[in-house]
């Protein structure tokens, strides 16, 4: 009887030794739904995932272009067209142009879109409408061909990645609506020369960003100011911003929006639906009187930007450390990337593999949330400051009593010493088990 005692203590420890230690509990990233995307962010995007400005322009404007096509072949409502561009830009501000083709991003943004406005289409009849677009109507073929089995599978694939770019948010705001609005109120009929221009420019407005930095109101009284300045039937009561508090925006905000058009007509005039109808001086003709407004009034080319702090130490444009860390390492941090209560990122091309991703729509709860869990990944660190000439004695006197009654009770250099040594030990062994290492 006392050896299968003795037997079964021995296999109890064992297992009880055996038995790996359970891995440290991730506290999962959050990522909250960003309804509005200012420029700033937006040029953080690209300069972080290192893609061309011009690059990304041409292909911005061929995929609202080819959206645009897609969409007046199938039919389909203006507000359909506005949430599939507002998707497809936030898909290229997370993911770079090399990860996809322009056009499959665009086909996935429009099936994503018809899905939320409830003007639904299969995925098979969006690849269709756009091969027959570049075919006579006697070789046009029906969206049942086999040929489109691999495209609209691919389309399926991108629309989940086109939700988590959005933080899926499925919250849309359309212009036009403001638009009618306004130009009602301003004594505009829907035969006015002025509304129907103001309307085509809200469909080029989407060829810009302007559509994720501003809101619909804004965007609605920027067509229609712009409309009026190039027929020459300028509405004073627009231009002045009578009723810019009671639509909440201000004049920074049409400001920078006037700009974003003005330069898209300056440049890309072809790629538009209004640029062609106008001579390319008319739309400088007009920015000349905006520029001496802005810069009689101060207001910023960009909205809502924020100089970023460089280190007190850092003079004559130097970089930080950090900066310079990054900048050796070869990354850059993103701007739209879900961030953990304890500061931690996700590592690029493994995203969910770190730590579970969380979608939230409130901002306040998610705060509160990391506040919350911060709490429990807090580094709780002691500072030791030894006594007065301990470095300095010898090893003789730093056997001697040498603690006084502010410092509590009586110790020796040597337990001064151990102490210190131990302290030190624990922190960096806390560090390497941090770091993943041994």
């Amino acid at each position: 009887m006392v050896p299968e005692n003795k037997d079964g203590l021995n296999n109890q420890a064992a297992s009880e030794t055996s038995i790996p230690e359970p891995p440290s509990i991730h506290p999962s990233f959050i990522q909250v739904a960003k309804p509005y995307i200012f420029e700033q962010t937006i040029q953080q995007c690209i300069a972080a995932m290192g893609v061309n400005p011009l690059r990304e322009e041409g292909l911005r404007l061929q995929g609202v272009t080819w959206i645009d096509n897609v969409r007046r072949v199938l039919y389909l409502p203006i507000r359909t067209f506005n949430t599939a561009v507002v998707y497809y830009h936030k898909f290229r501000l997370v993911h770079p142009d090399s990860e996809y083709n322009y056009m499959d991003a665009a086909a996935a943004a429009l099936f994503t879109a018809c899905k939320i406005e409830d003007t639904l289409k299969k995925s098979r009849e969006i690849v269709c409408a756009a091969y027959n677009l570049k075919l006579p109507p006697s070789e046009h073929i029906s969206p049942d061909n086999p040929v489109f089995e691999v495209h609209a599978r691919g389309i399926i694939g991108l629309e989940r990645l086109m939700l988590e770019a959005s933080g899926f948010d499925f919250r849309t705001r359309h212009p036009q609506k403001t638009l009618i609005k306004l130009a009602r109120h301003y004594g505009l009929t829907s035969q006015s020369q002025v509304s129907n221009v103001a309307y085509r420019i809200s469909q080029d407005l989407y060829r810009t960003f302007a559509p994720i930095k501003q809101t619909a109101s804004t965007m609605a009284f920027t067509c229609l100011e712009l409309a009026g300045r190039l027929l020459d039937q300028r509405i004073e009561a627009v231009e002045l911003g009578v009723d810019y508090e009671k639509w909440k925006t201000s004049r920074e905000e049409v400001m920078e929006t006037l700009f974003d058009l003005l330069e898209l007509y300056t440049h890309s005039r072809g790629s538009t639906s209004v640029g062609p109808h106008f001579p390319a001086d008319r739309f400088l003709t007009v920015r000349i009187p905006l520029n001496k407004e802005a810069e009689a009034q101060g207001l910023p080319r960009y909205t809502h930007w924020v100089n970023e702090s460089r280190d007190p130490k850092a003079t004559n444009g130097a970089k930080s450390g950090k900066e310079l860390a990054l900048e050796k390492a070869g990354a850059r941090l993103h701007p739209l990337t879900p961030v953990a209560a304890n500061g931690e990122r996700p590592r690029a091309g493994e995203k969910g593999r770190d730590g579970a991703v969380r979608f939230m729509l409130d901002t306040e709860c998610a705060d509160a949330e990391k506040a919350r869990v911060s709490e429990y990944f807090k580094v709780e660190m002691e500072e030791y400051i030894a006594p007065y000439g301990y470095h300095t004695a010898t090893s003789a006197e730093r056997r001697t009593v040498c603690a006084s009654d502010s410092i509590g009770p009586p110790a020796t250099f040597a337990a001064i010493a151990g102490a210190e040594q131990k302290y030190t030990g624990l922190y960096l062994g806390f560090e390497r088990w941090k770091s993943g290492t041994n």
